[in-house]
C-alpha cells in the first residue's frame, strides 16, 4: 500500500524530509479497525512529530492523525463498526500514522462521519474537534461558571485549527460570550464568521483590548498558540479564581506562580493522552466524535477546512507542513485521495 513516511528529523526543506514508501497492508486484531482512508488533514503536531528522532528500533515513520475513510476489516472484538461504515478520526500519537492507503486505529476513539459532509471535508475535524471539546468541557469546565467573568471566554488564535472550532462549539453547546483574536483581516473576517461576538488583534496589547469592549475580566482564557508570548497578559487581563486552558508547547516554560495571587487554575489539554495511556474512559473519544457529527448534520456547526490542497502524497504534504510552520494557515487544510 502506499504511504508518506520521514526518515529522520529535520527542515521540511530537506529532500527527504518525506518520501512515497510501500508499506504491507496491516490486519485487524482486537479492538482495532482497518479503515481505507480516503481524505486526510494535516495539524501543527504533523510538523513537531517530523522533527524529532524516530521512535526506537523504527528506520521511517508514518504522520498523521485526521482521518476519514471507510471500514475494511475489523478485530475480533470490535463492537461498534462493521466492514463499509465510513468513519472519521485522529488516530494515536504512539501508532503509524494516517498518510497512508490503510490504516489501523482503535475502534473506541473513531466515530461515524457526518452524513452531511464530504470525505475531505470531515477530515479538517477530529484532532481539532477532540481537542476544543476535551478542554471546554473535561479541563476547562465551561458549564460551570467562575465567581467572576465565568460568562466571557477569550480564545487565542480564534482562526487556527483548534480556535476555529473551539469558537462553535461554544456557540453551539454554551450561552457564554465568545473573545478571539486574529490579526489579519481576513483571519478577522474568518472567527467573526465562525460566531466570535469579538475580535481582537493579539499583535496588540490584549488586556486593553478586552477592557475597551466593556464586558469585565473574563472567567476563562483558552490559549491556542503563542503562550509564552502572551502568558503575563492574560494573568493580567484574567478575573480573580478564573481557568486558563493551553494546548501549546511554551519555549521556555511558564511562570506558574504568577498564578497564585489571583488563585487562577492552569488546564493542559492532550487529545492523545487517552489513547496513549488506554485510560479507562477511552471510549469518550468515540460518543465525543459521534456527538460532534450529530451537531454537523444538524446544522449546529461546520467544517474548519479552507483547502484542499491536493492528493495525499509527499510533494503535497510537504507544501502543507511548510505553510502551517510558516504561522499563516486558516482553518484546516486537507488532502484528498492517493
Amino acid at each position: 500500500m502506499k504511504a508518506i513516511a520521514y526518515t529522520q528529523p529535520g527542515p521540511i526543506d530537506a529532500d527527504n524530509s518525506l518520501i512515497n514508501v510501500e508499506l504491507d497492508k496491516p490486519t485487524p486484531t482486537g479492538r482495532d479497525i482497518l479503515v481505507n482512508v480516503s481524505a486526510v488533514s494535516v495539524n501543527p503536531v504533523d510538523t513537531k512529530v517530523r522533527q524529532r528522532p524516530l521512535p526506537e528500533g523504527q528506520s521511517q515513520w508514518v504522520l498523521g492523525y485526521d482521518a476519514v475513510g471507510t471500514v475494511d476489516a475489523v478485530g475480533d472484538a470490535v463492537e461498534h463498526f462493521r466492514v463499509g461504515d465510513k468513519v472519521y478520526y485522529a488516530g494515536s500519537i504512539a501508532r503509524p500514522g494516517t498518510n497512508s492507503e490503510f490504516h489501523l486505529v482503535d475502534e473506541r476513539i473513531v466515530g461515524h462521519k457526518p452524513k452531511t459532509l464530504s470525505d475531505a471535508e470531515a477530515a479538517a475535524l477530529p484532532l481539532t474537534a477532540i481537542t476544543a471539546y476535551e478542554m471546554l468541557f473535561d479541563r476547562l469546565n465551561v458549564s460551570r461558571p467562575t465567581p467572576e467573568g465565568g460568562n466571557v471566554i477569550l480564545v487565542v488564535g480564534g482562526a487556527g485549527g483548534v480556535g476555529s472550532i473551539t469558537i462553535q462549539l461554544l456557540r453551539a453547546l454554551t450561552d457564554m460570550t465568545v473573545i478571539a483574536t486574529a490579526s489579519r483581516p481576513e483571519t478577522q473576517d474568518w472567527v467573526k464568521e465562525l460566531g466570535a461576538h469579538h475580535v481582537i488583534d493579539h499583535r496588540k496589547p490584549l488586556g486593553a483590548q478586552v477592557a475597551d469592549l466593556g464586558l469585565g475580566a473574563p472567567g476563562f482564557v483558552f490559549s491556542t498558540t503563542m503562550t509564552d508570548a502572551h502568558y503575563d497578559q492574560i494573568v493580567e487581563l484574567m478575573a480573580p479564581q478564573g481557568r486558563l486552558g493551553l494546548i501549546d508547547d511554551p519555549a521556555d516554560g511558564l511562570n506558574i506562580m504568577a498564578l497564585k495571587l489571583k488563585a487562577i487554575s492552569l488546564h493542559w489539554e492532550m487529545m492523545f493522552t487517552r489513547s496513549l495511556f488506554g485510560t479507562p474512559d477511552i471510549d469518550a473519544q468515540r460518543k465525543l466524535l459521534d456527538e460532534v457529527a450529530a451537531l454537523v448534520d444538524a446544522g449546529s456547526i461546520k467544517t474548519t477546512v479552507t483547502d484542499v490542497a491536493g492528493k495525499i502524497d509527499a510533494a503535497t504534504l510537504k507544501e502543507v507542513h511548510a505553510l502551517i510552520e510558516s504561522g499563516k494557515a486558516k482553518g484546516k487544510i486537507v488532502l484528498e485521495g492517493f
